[in-house]
């Protein structure tokens, strides 16, 4: 007999958790687990990513604050064993109203962002500090993205260790590679650079905006992706003179061609976790430029395939425009070589997440 799973989303959003918490359902093992998604709203370019033979559950309510007694309602008719989530207030919602579920359900809860610096960045600090104090010890799994991240869990937060899971977030690099397909070759005597991500001002954008704006004119930006500040920034592209030199086509569900033709993929972002786009890019061969707040990506330098020039970590100002002016143009192949540490095969990472589940369940 096999462990009914449900899994959790707010919508099929192509953010990095989305796609995380998908790989991990395409992959989990059939022959020992049945897994399930409740969806708060089923939107989403990543709608068609969901394997078929999973049944979905579409509260069709957006805000959570309207989905919350659907979404328990339905995780009491499907009595799941283990119900799984990624994104913090979500997360919360469901340790709030664990009391509701049925006898012995576990919560397994995946951290998306470094707590360090995600908290003291949300509407209310101290609240939302008080929030994961008091509630992410409840957790019967807490999954965290990096060994930094475990070590503010159980400091900051209070989490007992032994309920705290480093795992790797899934990468299909040789998908990824494959899709690269005819992409656009780079244009001699031009550096060109790709960013990724939702438009907030969690991801930096603005700032990278002002940066280019003191480049030299070979300096080409791509930032892929939308968001609720897309106007902002097209507007700040204008007022500093640099539309002709930053380009934002909008959301691409295969951004992949971008990130293999840039030299570098840049992350000016103000907090992450284990940014999936920058782990993409290195399945690509293309070198990043982070900032420190751009979540764990030193521990992915370490281990990475290419010891020195595959992650550069850079902090925000004088630093970072200086890591950018002196990156050398990546040459003629592309794709180039994959940079990517092996231990974030989607087929490898199923099998930890399946030993977390075996554990509590």
């Amino acid at each position: 007999m096999t462990t009914p799973v449900v899994f959790v989303l707010p919508s099929f959003a192509g953010g990095g958790a989305e796609r995380v918490m998908l790989h991990l359902i395409e992959r989990l093992d059939r022959s020992q687990f049945s897994p399930s998604l409740i969806v708060l709203t089923g939107e989403g370019p990543l709608a068609n990513r969901l394997p078929r033979d999973v049944p979905l559950i579409d509260l069709a309510r957006p805000r959570l604050r309207h989905a919350w007694p659907a979404l328990i309602g339905a995780i009491r008719r499907a009595r799941p064993r283990a119900v799984v989530s990624s994104l913090g207030y979500v997360n919360l919602a469901l340790l709030a109203g664990r009391w509701l579920l049925p006898f012995g359900t576990r919560l397994v809860l995946r951290e998306a962002n470094m707590p360090s610096l995600s908290l003291p960045a949300s509407p209310r600090p101290g609240l939302t500090r008080w929030l994961y104090r008091s509630y992410y010890p409840r957790a019967h799994a807490v999954i965290c993205t990096s060994h930094l991240m475990v070590g503010e869990m159980a400091g900051a937060i209070g989490v007992d260790r032994k309920r705290l899971h480093v795992l790797p977030n899934p990468v299909d690099a040789s998908a990824i590679r494959e899709a690269t397909g005819a992409m656009q070759m780079p244009e001699a005597g031009i550096r060109h650079f790709v960013a990724s991500g939702r438009f907030t001002r969690q991801k930096g954008f603005d700032r990278l905006i002002a940066l280019f704006a003191d480049m030299l004119a070979d300096h080409r930006l791509t930032i892929l992706s939308d968001g609720p500040e897309r106007p902002a920034l097209l507007a700040e592209c204008e007022r500093r003179g640099v539309g002709g030199r930053i380009e934002m086509p909008g959301f691409d569900g295969n951004p992949w061609p971008y990130y293999a033709s840039a030299d570098a993929f840049l992350m000016p972002s103000r907090w992450e976790g284990m940014p999936n786009a920058a782990l993409e890019a290195l399945a690509c061969g293309t070198p990043i430029i982070a900032t420190p707040e751009s979540g764990a990506l030193a521990e992915v330098a370490a281990a990475a395939a290419a010891p020195k020039g595959a992650v550069t970590i850079a902090p925000w100002g004088k630093d970072f425009a200086a890591a950018v002016a002196e990156l050398r143009a990546g040459g003629s192949e592309r794709p180039r070589p994959s940079l990517l540490p092996p231990e974030h095969e989607p087929a490898a990472v199923a099998r930890r997440f399946e030993g977390i589940l075996r554990q509590i369940c």
